[in-house]
């Protein structure tokens, strides 16, 4: 079974660095994931370019 790509996010509460791993074969997505800190939900965007990568940007939930 191939690995899910990883990729080193801050979170937008405590400013930690962590690791996510992406599931690249589900194409663009949201989601909610708690940071593994700080316990806060971060909301995640994945976004798929033509070659295939994934682009993560993360946001806090109480941004408006």
């Amino acid at each position: 079974m191939p690995q899910l790509p990883s990729t080193d996010i801050a979170c937008p509460y405590c400013g930690e660095v962590i690791t996510l791993f992406v599931d690249d074969s589900a194409g663009d997505q949201d989601y909610v994931e708690d940071c593994q800190v700080c316990c806060r939900p971060i909301e995640i965007r994945v976004g798929i370019d033509v070659d295939g990568v994934p682009a993560v940007s993360v946001h806090r939930q109480d941004d408006a």
